[in-house]
């Protein structure tokens, strides 16, 4: 469980990211970690990742037992490319992976258009997109589950920490089971 503090920072962490929940962890790493286990992406699985973004992304889909497959970045905004995306789904696709970088967010509206025309999870990795809006809503608001870093380097911190947003009251149930081990 959590403390009264985590639970105070859940909820205003919550309502600053405009989502139904907020699951805290212990860096943004384990968000992205927790997150991929979340939406059930497990070995032989693919998860589509942008191939400019810090080695976290990529090493939470390993970490979970499944494969990142590197997709190419729109050359002006440096994040995931929806086109690039769409051709590099196949029957073992779980999950796409789009990271916002620099405080901007990826090319959200037609990346969840194609998660749902597949039947894929949308997992933003906004690690670097603390108070960041996409068409007028904040980061991670397209997504399944938003993952956030609270390292010392990152524009919103806390020196060391992570954050997992989410609407899906079942996608909460089982990111808080993953954080506390199964308690």
């Amino acid at each position: 469980g959590a403390g009264p503090k985590v639970l105070e920072f859940e909820k205003t962490f919550a309502e600053f990211a405009g989502a139904k929940h907020a699951i805290a962890v212990n860096t943004g790493t384990a968000a992205l970690h927790a997150a991929v286990m979340a939406v059930g992406a497990k070995r032989d699985d693919e998860v589509i990742v942008p191939s400019f973004t810090f080695v976290a992304t990529a090493e939470s889909v390993a970490l979970a037992g499944a494969n990142p497959v590197c997709a190419d970045i729109d050359p002006e905004t440096y994040t995931l490319s929806p086109t690039a995306v769409e051709k590099l789904i196949t029957k073992k696709t779980k999950a796409i992976m789009p990271v916002d970088l620099y405080g901007f967010s990826a090319d959200m509206k037609p990346l969840r258009e194609i998660a749902d025309k597949h039947g894929l999870a949308l997992i933003s990795d906004d690690a670097q997109a603390h108070g960041a809006t996409y068409e007028g809503k904040p980061a991670g608001s397209f997504s399944d589950v938003a993952c956030w870093s609270l390292y010392a380097s990152k524009n919103m911190m806390t020196g060391e920490g992570g954050v997992i947003t989410s609407n899906s009251d079942q996608l909460e149930e089982k990111l808080r089971m993953i954080r506390c081990h199964g308690e």
